[in-house]
């Protein structure tokens, strides 16, 4: 399955509740081994879902209901690839990185945390976010500031990665590529990335080969930098 086929595909899926896209997560969780790269991002995907969720419930959003059918939209694109992926289908061109280097000895588990939240703010994101306007016959302008709330937890959430799987001070002397290549991305700029990506997916809507050509190449540069993430470093 190609990033062309998804923008369609993905059109035509009813949106299901942020609940039943967590509790596909933690599956997924009790089922891969805890060092897989896959489960690493998995865990940080499902402790952003989670709050999402729980903002909610909050009121914390100015449209709950477009901002649920996004984020329902945004998580289904992971869990398409994780299902392609064990189905043997193929995968996204942004997520084969993370699948393919997902047991190796040498890459660190920051880097698929790093890998995964590339590929899924990158490429995903803006495509969700064309999903949920065609879905709510709404305009970017209608999910702008909901969109700027959301970037408030990704971005505490991606503080939180880098406190928890970021190696000690002693490991950090010995691991400075590890320190490079973690401070050449940003997930800040990533998500100014994702909405700019979508403006221009969204002007092209009624130019379905044209909009379909600028998803299957925005996939493929995601792809590349998710490898570039995944360089093994360790020894």
């Amino acid at each position: 399955m190609t990033s062309t086929d998804q923008v369609p595909a993905q059109r035509a899926v009813a949106s299901a509740p942020i609940a039943e896209v967590t509790a596909q997560m933690r599956e997924i969780g009790a089922i891969l081994p805890r060092q897989d790269g896959v489960a690493v991002f998995n865990r940080v995907y499902l402790a952003v879902t989670e709050e999402l969720e729980r903002r909610l419930v909050a009121g914390h959003f100015e449209d709950r209901a477009a901002t649920g059918e996004l984020g329902t939209r945004f998580a289904r694109r992971f869990l398409d690839a994780v299902d392609a992926e064990a189905e043997g289908l193929r995968v996204p061109s942004c997520w084969r990185p993370l699948f393919r280097f997902r047991r190796h000895p040498s890459v660190h588990p920051l880097q698929f945390a790093l890998a995964g939240i590339n590929a899924h703010i990158g490429h995903d994101l803006p495509l969700a976010l064309v999903d949920t306007c065609r879905a709510l016959d709404a305009d970017p302008d209608d999910l702008e500031t909901d969109f700027e709330r959301i970037g408030e937890l990704l971005t505490a959430l991606e503080e939180r990665i880098r406190e928890e799987l970021m190696p000690g001070p002693d490991l950090l002397d010995v691991a400075d590529p590890l320190t490079h290549l973690i401070g050449s991305w940003s997930l800040e700029r990533a998500r100014a990335g994702a909405w700019v990506s979508f403006r221009a997916l969204w002007g092209l809507r009624m130019w379905e080969n044209l909009l379909e050509e600028m998803a299957e190449g925005l996939d493929a540069t995601v792809g590349m930098a998710g490898r570039c993430l995944l360089t093994p470093l360790w020894h």
